[in-house]
């Protein structure tokens, strides 16, 4: 594979955003419609993985050992990692999504690189990081405060979520994974193991749903955050590096909560505002500190 190139990783930066975003807030529009977190997920890795199956032998990553092909499997944006989030977006709204799921990277890949290399963060990426706690803090407040339990639930799914992606992000970088072997690891063996444990076991609404919500799922779901955006993650991943991926992804919660005013009329307090503001400086930082 090339060298990393920072004007490449910027790009594939740009286009996560845009993509990454749509997805939290076309996820909640979802969830919303009367699909189940498990429909979604379906319809994703119907659409993904049949898009990928005539590249899966071509693009299998065979120099990985099987553990790791395992962990890139399951802690990649999969069916664990879907149902995760769709069950969060079931309970909270498109910006705590944005905030718990993607503010949360920057903190977890801090700590995965502590734990499994001893490296330390700097003294910057330090601060950036308890800039966005702060402004996480200040998003969920009203929930935590007056939102009951299932906002609670919702944090927690997204929080469990972000670290999972944090794995992942770290395993492309230090492995050398491809973009197209990231795309056949984690579409082909989550396609193959949650489709048939979907349609046989889990509920779902799909023949109660307007054919039309289900197409622009399918359509959305398979082909941006499915296909696309897998991709260009492990992309941005290999030419930006572990942490500064994930501080980019961060800016996702700010793209977030504006999408989802129009797309969904959820409308942030004064404090959920300044928050996504604040967490969007954490971004900054840690951005500055690459």
């Amino acid at each position: 594979m090339a060298e990393p190139n920072l004007k490449t990783g910027l790009l594939a930066a740009a286009a996560i955003l845009v993509i990454w975003s749509g997805f939290i807030v076309f996820s909640r529009a979802g969830v919303l419609s009367g699909l189940t977190p498990y429909d979604v997920a379906a319809l994703r890795f119907l659409v993904a993985g049949t898009l990928t199956v005539p590249f899966a032998y071509a693009w299998w990553p065979r120099h990985l050992s099987l553990r790791v092909q395992v962990l890139i499997a399951l802690a990649g944006p999969g069916a664990i990692y879907s149902v995760m989030l769709f069950k969060g977006l079931e309970n909270a709204s498109a910006a705590y999504g944005g905030i718990f799921a993607n503010g949360a990277l920057p903190l977890f890949t801090m700590l995965i690189a502590l734990i499994v290399t001893g490296i330390r963060p700097t003294a910057v990426q330090l601060i950036g990081a308890m800039v966005i706690v702060l402004g996480g803090v200040m998003v969920a407040w009203r929930g935590l405060t007056a939102g009951g339990a299932d906002v609670v639930l919702g944090i927690g799914l997204f929080v469990g979520a972000s670290s999972l992606i944090a794995t992942y992000i770290y395993i492309l970088k230090h492995c050398n994974v491809t973009p197209k072997q990231a795309l056949a690891l984690v579409n082909i063996p989550n396609a193959l193991l949650y489709l048939p444990v979907w349609f046989l076991f889990l509920p779902s609404a799909l023949g109660e749903v307007p054919i039309e919500t289900v197409l622009a799922q399918a359509a959305f779901q398979g082909l941006g955050p499915g296909f696309l955006a897998v991709m260009i993650f492990a992309l941005m991943a290999f030419h930006l590096g572990a942490t500064p991926t994930a501080a980019v992804s961060a800016a996702v919660p700010a793209a977030a909560a504006l999408l989802a005013v129009p797309v969904l009329g959820e409308i942030p307090t004064p404090l959920e505002w300044t928050g996504i503001a604040i967490v969007s400086i954490g971004l900054w930082v840690m951005i500055r500190s690459r």
